[in-house]
């Protein structure tokens, strides 16, 4: 039934493409045939600038010395080995998740070599409003390391460039692929137009039975004869790069690029293969009827016998994996409906924490006691929150750096609200199981980077991001949402103190974090950054107080005991936010 509703789109983007006549606009300018064309040359490249009369468009077309092309090596050179060698221009790639990636050693070298210019290049094409880098072969590979160089410090969203590569090598791993598509604007920066014939694209591609070094990114505008079609999705390009040569043993040759280009444009695809195939061929669903039509465009059919090439089993794999790749995508369009109800849970859980909060427990108190079903309710709001801000963290981090900004500070509200709701249920849960020393031994490490990120934007903008007007005192939450575990803490270390079962080092100890506690706590208060519910009767922390007053006995004077001496101090002047701390 879900299968029956997927569909893969290639067949119908690609004549976007080859018609909007900006395939032949770039290829023009790779081949110069335009007289007010800028020519600049460097160590083995070279490349040509060109804007487009009555057009804001600028051209650069990137060219190599063609021997280059032919002597490429499969070596990959880590970006860590670059960077040690103080080339950081491409860090900006890098993630926590994605370290380090590795690109194609003779690419890269020859891009280091003409640094100095192509930086220069990308000073004076700043103001340009809109971009098209492109290049064939080898200098396609150079137009894609230069894009990427534009995207670290041009605002992608407002000036997004375009780089049209032909009949290129790939030029990295599958980290860099990652990086690059973890951003989905930076993925569609990029289109490869790749001839079925053209062997150089596939140079360092094994066969379908090894696993490859090389990984390839953006939108894949695959030709063959007068035909093509569009992949987007990674594998199922890789699966195709690895397949659809024809003669896997031919030797390298040039491929004429600008007559695809032509042919392309003239031809009107779509219909020729939808009625020369599907009169013969029996779909057994949508997804399955593109991905023949798409193979199909390519020469690729049960019908037409094709050198090495499995098209039963080749058509098998592509179908899963773009089934794959859609049902992902889904997904993610599927966030607005999650959100909405992650809104829902942490609206049954104020309305918990209000509930609880009039029983004279709070909801702290009232979930790690477990006496009513409503109780029990919360456990599953707690996990749908938690797994959804797990994904949402572990989506950040696999951001690029400047997009994992703009992430940070669109989840920066929600995300501290949660952090400070949920995480005292977790605590909770955590010392009715016995566990001791939550803060270092078990907090999870989403609420650590919500926390972070937090920090860093108090930092940022110096805005005081913790503090609370005293107005409001009464429904804050308590800003520390490690809060109940010191008081978990103290309640442990009361317990040692009374046992008879502890040495005198332990109880000496015991005191030490007693005293930590209490200025921690005055410090809390003065800042006006706990919530009033700690001062219910029947709260874990007033059970603290009380077994620390009998311990400290009636001698015992601190600003904390001065403030706890007198019930009126904090159920009304700390809550109405009108206590004199001095």
């Amino acid at each position: 039934m879900v299968q029956s509703q997927l569909f893969s789109s290639g067949i119908e983007l690609a004549p976007f493409v080859t018609n909007s006549n900006l395939l032949r606009r770039t290829w023009k300018v790779i081949t110069s045939h335009h007289e007010d064309v800028v020519c600049n040359v460097g160590v083995g490249l070279s490349w040509k600038i060109y804007k487009e009369p009555n057009s804001d468009v600028t051209i650069i077309a990137f060219e190599a010395i063609p021997s280059n092309s032919l002597n490429l090596q499969d070596e990959l050179v880590s970006s860590t080995k670059l960077k040690e060698k103080n080339f950081l221009h491409f860090e900006f790639l890098c993630t926590k998740k994605i370290p380090f990636f590795s690109l194609n050693n003779i690419v890269v070298s020859l891009f280091c070599e003409n640094y100095q210019k192509l930086d220069q290049l990308k000073s004076e094409i700043n103001s340009c409003p809109k971009l098209i880098i492109t290049g064939h072969a080898l200098g396609g590979s150079i137009a894609s390391l230069f894009t990427l160089l534009l995207l670290d410090t041009i605002d992608s969203k407002k000036k997004k460039p375009l780089c049209i590569t032909f009949g290129s090598p790939l030029i990295g791993d599958k980290r860099l692929q990652e990086a690059i598509s973890h951003s989905s604007t930076w993925n569609s920066c990029f289109l490869n137009v790749v001839s079925c014939n053209d062997p150089l694209p596939r140079k360092f591609i094994k066969d379908p039975h090894t696993s490859s070094s090389y990984m390839p990114f953006g939108t894949f505008l695959m030709c063959y004869d007068t035909y093509s079609t569009c992949f987007e999705n990674h594998d199922s390009i890789l699966a195709l790069l690895e397949n659809s040569i024809h003669d896997q043993n031919q030797v390298f040759h040039s491929i004429e690029y600008g007559n695809i280009v032509e042919s392309l444009y003239h031809k009107s695809i779509c219909k020729d293969i939808v009625t020369t195939q599907a009169q013969d061929m029996n779909f057994s669903n949508s997804l399955h009827a593109s991905i023949c039509f798409q193979l199909g465009a390519l020469g690729l059919t049960p019908y037409i016998q094709q050198i090495d090439i499995d098209i039963i089993n080749l058509m098998r794999k592509i179908e899963t994996l773009e089934k794959k790749i859609i049902i992902q995508k889904r997904g993610k369009f599927d966030q607005s409906r999650k959100l909405n109800l992650v809104k829902i849970d942490m609206a049954q859980l104020e309305w918990y924490k209000k509930n609880s909060k009039n029983r004279n427990i709070g909801y702290y108190d009232s979930y790690k006691k477990m006496y009513l079903t409503s109780d029990h309710n919360v456990v599953q709001f707690q996990k749908n929150l938690t797994n959804y801000w797990k994904k949402m963290v572990e989506e950040s981090s696999l951001k690029p750096q400047q997009e994992d900004m703009s992430l940070r500070i669109r989840w920066l509200y929600g995300g501290t609200t949660y952090r400070r709701m949920v995480e005292p249920l977790d605590i909770a849960q955590y010392y009715v199981n016995g566990g001791k020393d939550y803060v270092t031994k078990a907090r999870s490490r989403h609420y650590k980077q919500l926390e972070d990120w937090l920090i860093e934007e108090a930092t940022t903008t110096k805005s005081g991001s913790n503090k609370v007007t005293r107005e409001n005192v009464e429904s804050i939450l308590t800003l520390d949402s490690c809060f109940w575990a010191h008081v978990e803490e103290a309640l442990i270390s009361c317990k040692q103190l009374k046992g008879v079962k502890f040495s005198v080092i332990e109880k000496e100890d015991a005191k030490r974090k007693l005293v930590e506690f209490e200025n921690y706590v005055y410090g809390l208060l003065m800042e006006y950054a706990v919530s009033p519910e700690i001062f219910l009767s029947e709260s874990s922390y007033m059970e603290w107080w009380n077994d620390y007053k009998e311990i400290k006995g009636t001698s015992y004077s601190s600003s904390l005991t001065r403030f706890m001496s007198n019930a009126y101090n904090y159920n009304v002047q700390y809550v109405k936010g009108t206590y004199n701390f001095g």
